[in-house]
């Protein structure tokens, strides 16, 4: 990524060519407007992880669906999203930030008012699964505009920081936003409320945002696009589809073959030596890098952990404790509100103790709310103190695993693969929200009761989560063995 000063004319002003909007050139005093607008996208885009987690009992009334729709209706957008999130940023580099940008946004605003309209599950899964194409094209694109715009690296720092926080904030907005839209409006309004916001940010990334200089020579990925979609969609129906039609059945059977042939074809795609005419969308070679490795596994298990039971809890609350869902967004409130404040002393203290520690303790909390998380499956005032608690603990176990873990992986390194390295991250982490989702649901739907079914669930997301304080443990912020 390159950066461009202006360049004075004769008279010592800048030439109309090198304006803010100009293709190639930075703003050289960004608008406030343009962080304020990509930061709303970003908010959007990460909103829509969270906010129909408690409609879906809503849904699954109005539309006739069953769990694995469900299950479904959560997972087509965290499917895309993950699936297409290394690709989106090629296509950023290719095509130019902002116009990728602007793309995205008006993908996500039409999907979003047909998703309203939805009139069965097959409908609305299909138009979550294109929202997600939209939501990848978003986020890396937002972050190539800001460091596009912000050529000062102190100024970069802080418009990132400021950015990043959102996410935080839309965690723990998605679930009370969804609850009170759901039972005021409809869960229709919970789409809905992303078209005003996406024409909001392309008025903004229009009028604020530098183009960019494109890179047709920047070559897309194409068999290891689609072979890692086909891979994730067949592990996907396989785990999901397993309770309804059973392991043996031949639409299961075949949902892991796909997953088994596509995974292979996608190591084979990506072993392919970088060339003018073609580069890898993931080079296995990274995966030499131990710190990498284990950092892009312990960010699967930390979103297989936090939206496993997100999902489990949001149908939990509302069949089994008779809660509205706007009561289960409230419930919600002791998970998500250290999300928005935490990670900025979490930050901190990476920074002055390095990743590692931070890291586990982040597991270790997780794991543990989880598992006291599972004491309220009962009904009685003891389980309502253990579920505030419980969820508190994975709150704050959140907010201090992620910021280590985006420190540990970015810095492990070069810095041209760290826009890599951090895309992986990112689909590994949403890749293992679409994992928990199928996983865990299975496990009730398996169940002889949902009380008892979502105790097992609860404590298999606890016992995979302490193992992630394992691997970091062992993996990440340790010194290098000095070869003999």
């Amino acid at each position: 990524m390159s950066s461009q000063s202006t360049r004075p004319t004769s008279a010592g002003r800048p030439s109309p060519e090198d304006s803010p909007g100009s293709p190639g050139v930075a703003a050289a005093r960004p608008n406030g407007l343009l962080l304020f607008g990509l930061s709303l996208g970003y908010f959007m885009v990460m909103l829509d992880t969270t906010v129909v987690t408690v409609a879906l009992p809503a849904i699954g009334k109005d539309l006739s669906g069953s769990l694995s729709g469900l299950q479904w209706v959560s997972n087509g957008y965290t499917l895309t999203f993950a699936a297409l999130l290394l690709t989106a940023g090629a296509l950023s580099d290719r095509y130019g930030g902002r116009k990728v940008f602007l793309v995205g946004l008006w993908l996500f605003a039409i999907f979003s008012g047909f998703s309203a309209v939805a009139g069965s599950m097959g409908a609305l899964i299909t138009l979550r699964a294109l929202l997600g194409v939209a939501g990848a094209l978003l986020l890396p694109t937002s972050l190539a505009i800001i460091a596009h715009a912000y050529t000062d690296p102190a100024a970069r720092a802080r418009a990132m920081g400021a950015w990043a926080a959102i996410s935080g904030t839309a965690l723990a907005a998605g679930p009370l936003v969804g609850g009170v839209l759901t039972d005021t409006l409809g869960w229709q309004a919970i789409f809905l409320l992303n078209v005003p916001v996406a024409l909001v940010c392309i008025v903004s990334t229009m009028k604020h945002a530098p183009a960019s200089d494109p890179k047709p020579s920047k070559r897309i990925d194409l068999p290891g696009q689609i072979t890692v979609v086909l891979a994730l969609a067949g592990l996907t129906y396989a785990l999901i589809e397993s309770q309804p039609e059973g392991w043996g059945s031949l639409e299961v059977l075949g949902g892991f073959a796909v997953f088994v042939v596509a995974g292979a074809g996608f190591l084979l795609a990506e072993r392919r030596p970088e060339t003018e005419a073609r580069a890898p969308m993931l080079p296995l070679a990274m995966f030499r890098n131990r710190t990498l490795s284990a950092g892009l596994f312990a960010g699967l298990l930390v979103n297989f952990g936090l939206s496993g039971v997100l999902f489990l809890l949001s149908l939990f609350f509302q069949e089994a404790h008779g809660y509205s869902a706007f009561t289960a967004g409230l419930a919600f409130l002791p998970l998500t509100l250290p999300t928005a404040f935490n990670p900025i002393f979490t930050g901190r203290l990476v920074g002055r103790i390095g990743a590692r520690k931070p890291a586990i303790a982040g597991f270790l909390m997780m794991g543990v709310g989880v598992l006291i998380q599972s004491a309220s499956t009962s009904d009685s005032t003891v389980s309502l103190i253990a579920m505030c608690f419980g969820l508190l603990v994975l709150g704050f176990g959140v907010s201090f695993a992620i910021p280590p873990l985006m420190t540990a992986v970015v810095g492990s390194v070069a810095k041209e693969q760290a826009g890599i390295a951090s895309g992986a991250l990112n689909s590994a982490r949403q890749t293992g929200a679409v994992l928990g989702v199928a996983v865990l649901g299975a496990v009730v739907a398996s169940g002889s009761s949902v009380s008892s079914a979502t105790w097992i669930a609860l404590v298999v997301a606890g016992v995979v989560l302490l193992a992630g304080a394992g691997v970091v443990a062992a993996h990440i912020g340790r010194p290098a063995r000095k070869s003999a």
